[in-house]
């Protein structure tokens, strides 16, 4: 009896061990272009930018002098206060607007899969296309498509981009109608797990669409928000194609990102060290965001 449960065990450990192997063989390649095109580069690029460079070769260990150049550059502050500056139009003119229509969509009854379809579209379009179509549509003399509009009630054309003042907000607009699509249908994958019983019993108690919108559907979507509020910060302090594309950081650096300043640093003025220093800025401060989102989760999680 003994003998015939130690080669059971010994059976179910072999099938174990063989899952095990198939499961790592199959990841496998993923491991390896992981490791090829974002481990690697991000730990080396880390250890460099505390060298002086010579194109991309490392050529003497200079310390943190890398990190102090790059932080004492007078453009330095101006553009960590543009990226700010993005991030909170951002959730001003972005955040809402997918749960929104989310919901919309949610409660529809015809044309549900069309519409899905239809506000979907612009995140089809390549980034550097939908921005050139923008960059387009604000042109400044009166063939903008905004100007047109303008002027067909008889308002003189505005210089929409290169006003500095309101620069970032007409960028994170363009910005917002391109990469939207893809936030609402996560949001609506999230509206569609919450259970219809919960609804169907507010509705008996009474509740009208607002109450059971705060009282139901925020509650059982919060982690999903949470996650999309995090992913919003990370996005767009990677902001780098939109500014390059639609102003090229102007006009006067208005609205260059920090995003935008290592792309300069690395493939404009030459000076790789200080891209990396300024990559490794941006990551620090992107993991503080993302523990923070591990806490604030973990937090609703428990009172969930």
């Amino acid at each position: 009896m003994n003998t015939t449960k130690n080669d059971l065990e010994k059976m179910k450990r072999r099938q174990r061990r063989a899952n095990d192997f198939k499961a790592w063989l199959l990841i496998l390649p993923l491991i390896i272009v992981m490791y090829l095109c974002v481990w690697r580069p991000t730990v080396m690029s880390g250890i460099w930018s505390f060298f002086k460079m010579k194109g991309y070769t490392p050529t003497e260990f200079i310390g943190f002098r890398n990190y102090i150049e790059v932080m004492s550059d007078t453009q330095f502050v101006p553009t960590l206060v543009n990226t700010v500056e993005y991030v909170l139009w951002s959730f001003v003119v972005g955040f809402i607007p997918p749960v929104i229509i989310a919901v919309m969509i949610n409660e529809m009854v015809h044309f549900k899969s069309g519409f899905k379809i239809l506000t979907y579209l612009p995140t089809v379009i390549p980034g550097v296309a939908a921005y050139l179509i923008w960059y387009f549509v604000y042109s400044p003399d009166v063939s903008g498509l905004m100007n047109m509009i303008l002027t067909k009630f008889g308002l003189e054309p505005y210089v929409w981009l290169n006003d500095e003042r309101f620069t970032i907000l007409y960028i994170v607009i363009s910005s917002t109608w391109h990469a939207f699509p893809g936030t609402m249908v996560l949001y609506l994958a999230a509206l569609q797990s919450v259970q219809v019983e919960l609804y169907e019993a507010a509705t008996i108690d009474g509740a009208g669409m607002f109450c059971r919108l705060r009282n139901v559907t925020v509650p059982q979507i919060s982690g999903m928000l949470l996650l999309g509020f995090v992913n919003q910060i990370i996005g767009v302090f990677q902001t780098m194609e939109q500014p390059m594309t639609m102003t090229g950081g102007g006009p006067n650096n208005a609205s260059i990102t920090v995003g935008l300043q290592l792309y300069k640093y690395g493939f404009v003025n030459g000076r790789a060290g200080h891209a990396m220093a300024l990559g490794v800025i941006i990551f620090i401060i992107l993991m503080i965001v993302t523990s923070f989102y591990f806490y604030l989760n973990k937090r609703i999680e428990k009172n969930y």
